[in-house]
């Protein structure tokens, strides 16, 4: 394999197995950090052949090191957008460097004469603002972003995916654009400096979430999401193409059962109580993270991965594999005591 990739935000959860993966097909391998820093403990932690990999300096927010970071790469996969612990007071904070994010690197990457790029979007932006009921999604649908109780991180994914989309198709003359959009990934952790996706399966663990109320994600494994995004670098006639990367919606009382019932006494501290509606309605008139989650009470969202099946020939393993593998490697790891 002669190409050489770019892999944006190479320090987040994706992007640690997705360049681990493309290493080891034989691609040569550049990716950003936000600050040169981090580049040694992130080497060690991939601990992959470092003279085919290769650290630029880049931030969403600003246009240095992005075409140093592009130059030579036929192909690119980006994964940098902002991912919060918590609730952002404004809305924009993660908005403006997700969508601008994106378009900064698309630029980058026509001035470079890239060929393929690939983005990791999120069923964020396909399966959100339906409200309670059971709900049935492929890559032809959008969430409405005007219902109410759209949070600032759904919101960011979708302006984004639609901003990328649009631009391409106004001024990506000569640039074969996809994305991908996965569910709540879990699956192997390496370090103390996780995914929030996984910081669900920790307050399960850990306690600090004493009951579960009425909301559930889809459930994809990281070293599948991983597999999906070379399938997409390689895979001819990608032009315009959408992938949902999810496996079997579970609700919050579901992910606490496996955890109880694979792990025995490591799960002690795991939940077996639910929230009921009433009170989490309550509770979103003065806290944020309930008012986030509030609209999607009694939401079932089936986010139909059969496209990705078809077209690239992907699975993912089964969800409880993948919720029990990201316990107990926050065991293993001392960031949550049982």
């Amino acid at each position: 394999m002669a190409n050489k990739v770019l892999v944006s935000g190479g320090s987040g959860y994706i992007a640690g197995f997705l360049i681990r993966q493309l290493v080891a097909e034989g691609w040569t391998v550049h990716t950003t950090v936000r600050s040169l820093a981090r580049e040694d403990a992130v080497r060690q932690l991939l601990a992959v052949d470092n003279s085919r990999l290769s650290f630029f300096a880049a931030d969403l927010n600003a246009d240095a090191g992005w075409a140093e970071a592009m130059a030579g790469c036929s192909h690119v996969a980006h994964l940098a957008s902002p991912l919060p612990g918590g609730v952002p007071k404004d809305a924009n904070e993660l908005i403006v460097p997700a969508r601008d994010g994106a378009l900064r690197a698309l630029r980058a990457a026509k001035a470079a004469g890239v060929k393929r790029f690939v983005m990791t979007s999120s069923v964020a932006a396909i399966s959100y603002g339906r409200g309670r009921g059971v709900h049935h999604f492929t890559e032809a649908d959008w969430t409405l972003l005007d219902k109410p109780g759209i949070s600032a991180y759904i919101q960011s994914k979708t302006i984004a995916e639609r901003a990328a989309r649009e631009w391409v198709a106004q001024e990506g003359a000569g640039i074969e654009f996809c994305s991908i959009n996965p569910s709540v990934v879990l699956g192997p952790v390496w370090s103390r400096d996780y995914s929030a996706s996984v910081i669900i399966v920790k307050k399960l663990l850990d306690g600090s979430m004493a009951a579960c109320p009425d909301i559930g994600f889809g459930v994809v494994d990281v070293r599948d999401v991983a597999d999906l995004h070379v399938r997409a670098l390689k895979a001819p006639n990608m032009a315009g193409e959408r992938f949902i990367a999810s496996g079997r919606f579970m609700k919050l009382r579901e992910i606490a059962d496996v955890l109880r019932a694979e792990l025995g006494p490591q799960a002690n501290k795991v939940t077996t109580r639910n929230v009921p509606d009433w009170l989490v309605r309550v509770a979103a008139r003065f806290n944020p993270v309930a008012r986030a989650v509030v609209g999607e009470l009694g939401s079932v969202r089936n986010q139909d991965a059969s496209h990705a099946s078809a077209v690239l020939g992907w699975a993912t393993r089964p969800a409880e594999q993948s919720i029990v593998d990201t316990a107990r490697c926050l065991i293993e790891l001392g960031i949550v005591e049982p």
